[in-house]
């Protein structure tokens, strides 16, 4: 997979792509990630990227002839999104469509956002990676480089793991246990070490509803029969607080 980054400050980027779950994918040839720096594209000394808005205000926005340079020199995969605040909202399902494409790009916005040229004739959407306000769309770009990068085969370890993670299935994710089995006087529940399988998966498809209706009942409509039966089984309070 190919992923090209439009970005002023590659360096923010730098390390945290050569670490961890994405760096050994680079490595390993499964992702291919190339950062483009629009400065490079402009034509004044000053290598100017922005300027003042047009109808006055606070900051400044970041002017389309460098960004449209930069990309048309280098023709990135598509689709090219824009990370913005106003965006649609990134989540697990967007970030599985994306894992199954040959690639994507991704371009950063800084001051006060990009001219509206960009957004409407440059990219093909707007990508927000919450309903908050950063300095610039680099740290989102990490985000949804690492939620693909995680889901294309050969990257992680165990291929299980992200099958059975949060917002699969529309649940949050199973409580997780290791060694020792006791601590602080805090136990395992009983029910992880008693090696009936058939048991622990209903435990922990149970906790995963449990868990899902307190933090994010927005996730989960009424509990059906099947559920209903797991809650009776294995009640909240089977899990420590």
């Amino acid at each position: 997979m190919r992923i090209d980054i439009f970005t002023i400050f590659p360096e923010f980027l730098g390390a945290p792509l050569q670490i961890s779950l994405v760096g050994r994918a680079r490595a390993a040839g499964i992702l291919d990630i190339r950062l483009h720096d629009p400065r490079d594209y402009t034509i004044d000394r000053h290598r100017s990227v922005d300027d003042e808005p047009f109808g006055g205000g606070a900051g400044m926005v970041m002017r389309p002839e460098p960004l449209f340079a930069a990309v048309e020199a280098v023709s990135p995969p598509r689709p090219l999104l824009l990370l913005s605040a106003g965006g649609r909202p990134f989540d697990q399902a967007w970030a599985g469509e994306l894992a199954g494409t040959d690639g994507f790009s991704l371009l950063c916005g800084r001051y006060e956002g990009v001219d509206q040229r960009v957004a409407d004739h440059l990219c093909d959407g707007e990508l927000s990676i919450g309903d908050f306000v950063l300095a610039g769309g680099e740290s989102g770009a990490l985000v949804v480089i690492e939620a693909v990068a995680r889901l294309l085969p050969g990257v992680m370890g165990n291929e299980s793991s992200a099958v059975e993670e949060s917002f699969n299935g529309g649940r949050l994710e199973y409580p997780h246990y290791t060694r020792p089995a006791e601590f602080r006087g805090w136990a395992v529940p009983e029910v992880l070490r008693s090696g009936d399988h058939g048991r622990i998966a209903r435990w922990r498809a149970a906790q995963a509803l449990h868990r899902t209706r307190a933090r994010r009942p927005d996730l989960v409509a009424a509990p059906g029969p099947e559920d209903a039966e797991l809650l009776a089984e294995f009640p909240d309070d089977s899990a420590p607080r």
